[in-house]
Parts: C-alpha cells; structure tokens; sequence
C-alpha cells in the first residue's frame, strides 16, 4: 500500500520564509478592506447623512414625495414622532414615517419672503434718507 504522508510531508511549506508571506497576505486583506470601504461604505454614509438632514429640514408645507412614489404637502410635522401628515389630495390626509421622505420637491421658502421685506424695507429707508437730503 501507498501511504500519502509523505506526500503531504513534501507538500508542506518551508519552515523559514512563512513570516513573509503571511505579512504580504495581511497588507493585501488591507487594502481590499480599504478600497471597499472607500468605494462602497463611504458614499453610502455620506448618503444617509444627506438625507437625515433633509428630513430635519423638512417641515410643514413643504410638498414632498416618498418613496412610494406619492405626492404631497406636509400638513402636520411632529419634532417627537416618528411620523408626519401627509396631504395627498383635498381633504385626504394620510400619516407617513419621516424616513420614508424620497425627496423635497419644493420647499415652502420663508427665506425669499425675509429678503423681500429686507429690500421693501431698504428701499423705504433710502428714499427717507433722500427725502431728508
């Protein structure tokens, strides 16, 4: 009979040279972890950061739609719940998880309304200011 130990034996690597390899093998899991990591994990963080600030800033009035793909306009927004109320038609109200928000379509803007009493407000001043000139 054939025995296979001392073909195993013979297939066996060297005793010396091991540390070598071994190092090589772990600066190569290295860097596939580090190219996964920046290929895969990364954007998929900055894209949940993305859209946990849209829905902080999403508040009521602001017409949405999920990722249902339903349209609406935010009728009641609740800072403590995990839910909102979502318009869809007159007088159909519908409650939504906040994290279901796919994208803000249009933002209910109070920001271009303080600009514009901003300018009316410049421009009153400025003629004031010519009128006592």
């Amino acid at each position: 009979m054939f025995s296979f130990i001392p073909d195993l034996y013979a297939m066996a690597p060297s005793q010396g040279g091991s540390s070598s390899g071994m190092i090589g093998q772990f600066i190569l899991f290295g860097a596939i972890f580090l190219i996964f990591f920046l290929l895969v994990i990364r954007p998929q963080q900055k894209k949940t950061k993305q859209h946990k600030e849209m829905i902080a800033g999403a508040k009521k009035g602001d017409q949405i739609i999920t990722n249902a793909g339903i349209y609406g306009t935010i009728n009641k927004y609740f800072d403590d719940k995990e839910y909102f109320l979502l318009e869809i038609a007159d007088k159909t109200v519908v409650k939504v998880q906040k994290n279901q928000i796919g994208s803000i379509l249009r933002q209910k803007n109070t920001s271009s309304e303080n600009e514009k009493e901003k300018d009316k407000k410049e421009v009153k001043d400025k003629k004031e200011d010519k009128d006592k000139s």
